[in-house]
């Protein structure tokens, strides 16, 4: 079976990218989930934070925004002593901060997914990349998305996080014209 060249042959790269990587995502939660893990990456390899899913699923209280957005101090220094995540005094306050942001867009639109996905008219962009170094690390698209975001108050997403973001979530097909995932999705 060919897939994308990035996974690695690792077993959690594998998974994620025969699973989930590039299937749309419609629920609220999934999408926030999403967002703290690509901001939590930023600088790092993603399977650092994939082998790290499970902790933060616990730290960030199931992927709940409503309960993220309510971490204060005391939280957010009891998740710096936290081995499971990436300790970044930065990274968990943008966390918490993009939480309730999060909520605000929820309110605004009524739903985060209706928000992201009428960047792309409600459908996947389907690229065509043959090889891995044809697949840009960010679009015109994620600098305008990133900068709408920005001008909301949104931390750690930039143009890179936020193409990253769009390939996980489904919002662009990158995976490869030769990975059997591409004719699925």
């Amino acid at each position: 079976m060919k897939r994308c060249e990035w996974c690695f042959n690792d077993e959690a790269y594998l998974e994620y990218h025969d699973k989930e990587w590039g299937v749309p995502v419609k629920d609220d939660n999934k999408w926030f989930e999403f967002l703290v893990l690509e901001s939590a990456q930023a600088g790092l390899s993603w399977l650092t934070i994939l082998r790290k899913r499970e902790n933060y699923r616990k730290a960030f209280m199931a992927f709940d925004p409503e309960k993220v957005s309510k971490f204060g101090p005391a939280v957010i220094e009891e998740l710096l002593q936290n081995p499971g995540i990436i300790r970044n005094r930065q990274k968990i306050e943008a966390a918490v901060n993009n939480a309730g942001l999060f909520l605000e867009i929820q309110t605004k639109f009524g739903s985060f997914n209706d928000y992201m996905w009428q960047f792309v008219d409600g459908k996947p962009i389907k690229n065509r990349w043959e090889k891995m170094s044809d697949i840009p690390a960010q679009t015109p698209l994620s600098v305008k998305i990133t900068k709408e975001m920005k001008n909301l108050g949104f931390r750690f997403f930039g143009p890179v996080i936020c193409y990253a973001h769009m390939q996980a979530t489904g919002m662009v097909n990158d995976h490869l014209t030769s990975c059997f995932r591409y004719s699925e999705l």
